[in-house]
């Protein structure tokens, strides 16, 4: 399906009402790489979309935007392990709740990421302990210039915190239509973070898991359908460890996490509360008044509100802990994907 000259504002999750030229919906291999290659033809920008959960758009774009339906799940087992091959076209909450009704657990974790399958191997997503990249077996991409597929594993993935080569060296020649994954039968709970703490580990069900990351989502994310958001906006940072000293000797309160590298991961809702910015707005775009790590299109926001936004919010961090934040969401303007550190610098 082609449609010309569409708004874009129901189709990403902050909703900012911009348009692109043409948008196609792509279900299978063949068709995205035809389209793709009739855009390339024409010299006409191209970019392509799962949920549009992860990304902020600066302006209107000008050129083609693919949304990748691509669907489809198998499932194969020997005695350790299931292994999923999943459809880049898949909703990413769907497939942790079939798996779920398949009692294949491991996934209960990242319930409720917002996004398609393919989008999750471009950030790593994670939530609650588990990383996206402790599942995934493989990544098949579609290779735009010549057609073909490639199965890329784990390392050649290069899977970092909210990070994988995705994000960089081939997110101008890779399109990808689908992730393996295996899960592990001898499943044990991960239970470090939130109201998971207090669950009993010998006694947890993948199900109670599901249940209370659900609850948490519900009241630390607001809902996109009713006010536009694409949930944490700032990755974490992760910081040296003698910076986290000294940062810990003036706030001892701070949420910290020892990475196994020696370094400390901070929480960016905390350090953002901290400053007092809940509920602060620039234009139409505003921080969540109960997460701080949420930027809201709470009336009317344009891009260039949340950019505004997110500038301030990074400089009043630094100023007051000597950290910067990193956007997680990815900028993209008229002519494709920017680079979000370089737009609020």
């Amino acid at each position: 399906m082609i449609t010309n000259n569409v708004s874009l504002k129901s189709l990403h999750s902050f909703a900012i009402d911009v348009s692109a030229r043409r948008l196609y919906v792509v279900d299978t291999e063949a068709e995205l790489f035809a389209i793709w290659r009739h855009a390339s033809t024409n010299s006409s920008p191209r970019i392509v979309l799962g949920g549009g959960s992860n990304v902020l758009f600066l302006e209107n774009y000008s050129g083609t935007v693919l949304l990748n339906r691509i669907a489809g799940m198998t499932i194969e087992e020997d005695t350790d392990y299931w292994y999923l091959h999943v459809g880049a076209g898949e909703v990413w909450h769907d497939l942790v709740n079939a798996c779920l009704e398949k009692n294949m657990p491991g996934l209960e974790n990242l319930a409720l990421i917002p996004g398609y399958v393919g989008s999750a191997p471009i950030q790593d997503i994670g939530a609650y302990g588990v990383e996206f990249q402790q599942f995934c077996e493989y990544v098949d991409v579609l290779q735009m210039e010549t057609g073909t597929k490639h199965r890329m594993s784990v390392a050649e993935c290069q899977f970092g915190y909210r990070d994988s080569i995705f994000k960089h060296n081939l997110r101008e020649h890779y399109v990808i239509v689908a992730v393996g994954f295996r899960l592990i039968k001898a499943w044990s709970p991960i239970l470090h973070y939130g109201d998971l703490v207090h669950l009993d580990a010998q006694q947890a069900t993948p199900r109670q898991i599901y249940d209370i990351v659900c609850a948490m989502r519900r009241a630390k994310f607001p809902d996109p359908t009713h006010q536009g958001n694409a949930g944490s906006f700032f990755k974490n940072p992760i910081i040296d460890a003698s910076a986290a000293e000294k940062l810990l000797n003036h706030y001892p309160d701070a949420p910290y996490y020892p990475q196994p590298g020696g370094e400390v991961k901070l929480a960016a809702g905390w350090l953002i509360d901290r400053c007092g910015l809940k509920g602060y707005r620039i234009g139409g775009a505003a921080v969540h008044d109960k997460q701080a790590l949420v930027l809201v299109n709470f009336d009317q926001a344009t891009g260039e509100d949340i950019a505004a936004l997110a500038r301030y919010v990074r400089m009043q961090v630094a100023e007051r802990f000597a950290v910067w934040l990193e956007p997680e969401v990815r900028f993209i303007s008229s002519y494709g994907e920017v680079d979000a550190v370089r737009v609020i610098a």
